[in-house]
């Protein structure tokens, strides 16, 4: 080895360790977060018992801080509250802080990450990513499938008008009309067609459209909340916990079956010919590269996400409008005075400013997912000015977020006019933290804003709402998302126009 090469050697060494004890130094000078204190071994995880933990977090943040870390068994959480300090850890910090740590119950139910929603940002994340935005998600996409949202409106508007016709005195049980709209739209969009039963080889059953959705939406949303109490003391994964794992095994295993049972069908239809503009026909012809265990998850994302987090917008926006009545009427003079006789449809979203603050401050009040996934720390990090240590993980509380009132005034109380402030671009989808940011912004924004203004503009237009006997007190939720535990009840009452 030459004199050269030797000295170019040791400088290359004398560099790292310097740049290494610089960047230590650097971490060693920063604040720890502060730490909620706990019990020994466990931690937190009696604060956390309730299943709610991004209201449980929003009322420690009033006491510790904007920033804060628990301890979850042997894993520590630092809990991120405001905009500020998420916007900083999925943008500014995003390469230090970009894989998901998911629970065991997810981690089964999404095939190990294979989906856009929970994979880490990776090749494989880049490539899915790109294929729902092309074949379903994406602006050009949502142009193509118009027609199915309009189908599924002028459906949904038939069934509250029989229900209106027949038993005009009741209230009518708006997600049972909605959710199936919806599921039958998702359905469409993914493999081509709405499905009203199906034979299941698998299962040795014929399964009906309610069965599907219960199976492959409500299932999930229930097992995915499932705690597996293994996952916050590692050390002790030898340890069996036979209820846990036949129970998430079994929904696992059901959903899967019956997703291959669909599968086969539309292999069937491309076998005779006839090709549909779905996400099925597209993954077949431009994604070569994806497994067959691949192509299951992918087809059934987007029927799961279609069909859950629209409705908890939706149907907390028309609890929030039947609860309020001056609200009410001013969406509708808005829509009176934009669309006249007209149905809204997606041309006047844009002139409808009103209709679009409902629509952001439902998703502020409301967030359909309270809690960003829990995230991986790489490498030594910093967030709000504190040190944040590799083997930490991350929680972003959108829920507290959007409940600051540092950044909203009087946060507990839904102001759609918050909204109307020239500070927020009409276009801007981002208002809120609800569709997250950075990289992983939700890929299905523009579908969740198209469905759900378009939904509430048609239904305000057509009925005036009133809530149901008892349902103004009636705002528990339940599972990953912000689900109503109880469905909404509301009374309807033409108006007197026709659409």
């Amino acid at each position: 080895m030459d004199t050269l090469t030797l000295s170019l050697g040791f400088l290359s060494l004398f560099l790292f360790l310097f740049l290494l004890k610089r960047s230590t130094h650097k971490h060693s000078k920063l604040s720890h977060v502060p730490v909620v204190p706990g019990l020994p071994v466990i931690g937190n995880l009696l604060q956390l018992k309730e299943k709610k933990p991004h209201k449980t977090f929003t009322k420690m943040a009033q006491k510790y801080g904007p920033i804060f870390s628990i301890k979850a068994g042997s894993s520590k959480i630092i809990v991120l509250n405001t905009a500020h300090l998420a916007k900083e850890a999925m943008v500014t910090r995003y390469s230090s802080i970009s894989k998901r740590k998911l629970s065991t119950a997810l981690t089964i139910l999404t095939s190990d990450k294979c989906m856009v929603a929970m994979s880490d940002y990776n090749d494989f994340h880049k490539m899915v990513k790109k294929h729902i935005l092309a074949s379903v998600l994406g602006a050009n996409a949502q142009k193509r499938l118009r027609f199915h949202r309009e189908v599924m409106m002028e459906n949904m508007s038939s069934k509250f008008n029989e229900h209106v016709k027949t038993l005009s005195d009741s209230a009518v049980d708006f997600r049972k009309i909605f959710v199936s709209e919806l599921f039958g739209l998702a359905l469409k969009q993914a493999l081509g067609s709405d499905i009203e039963s199906i034979y299941v080889e698998g299962l040795t059953a014929t399964l009906s459209r309610e069965d599907l959705y219960n199976t492959l939406v409500v299932d999930f949303m229930e097992g995915a909340i499932e705690v597996d109490w293994r996952d916050f003391f590692p050390y002790l994964k030898w340890i069996p916990n036979k209820s846990f794992e036949k129970k998430i095994r079994r929904v696992d295993r059901q959903r899967k079956i019956i997703m291959k049972a669909l599968i086969n069908e539309q292999k069937k239809r491309l076998t005779s010919g006839k090709e549909l503009d779905c996400y099925y026909d597209y993954l077949v012809s431009e994604a070569k590269e994806v497994t067959e265990e691949q192509m299951i998850m992918l087809l059934w994302e987007p029927i799961i996400e279609t069909s859950d987090t629209t409705l908890v917008t939706t149907e907390w926006a028309m609890y929030e409008l039947a609860k309020d009545k001056n609200r009410q009427d001013r969406l509708y003079e808005e829509l009176l005075n934009v669309c006249g006789h007209e149905k809204v449809t997606d041309e006047e979203l844009s002139k409808l400013p009103y209709l679009g603050a409902v629509f952001h401050e439902t998703l502020r009040k409301h967030s359909p997912v309270p809690i960003v996934p829990l995230r991986y720390v790489d490498e030594d990090t910093e967030l709000g000015g504190y040190h944040i240590p590799a083997g930490s993980e991350i929680a972003i509380n959108i829920y507290g977020c959007n409940m600051d009132s540092n950044l909203w005034e009087n946060p507990d109380q839904w102001i759609p006019e918050r909204f109307l402030d020239e500070k927020y671009a009409q276009a801007d989808l981002y208002k809120t933290m609800a569709f997250g940011g950075g990289k992983r912004v939700c890929a299905g924004s523009l579908q969740a804003m198209l469905i759900a203004c378009t939904a509430i503009g048609r239904l305000v237009q057509e009925f005036e709402w009133e809530l149901g006997h008892g349902e103004e007190e009636n705002v528990d939720t339940m599972g990953l998302t912000t689900h109503r535990l109880h469905p909404l009840q509301v009374k309807l009452k033409p108006r007197n126009r026709i659409y």
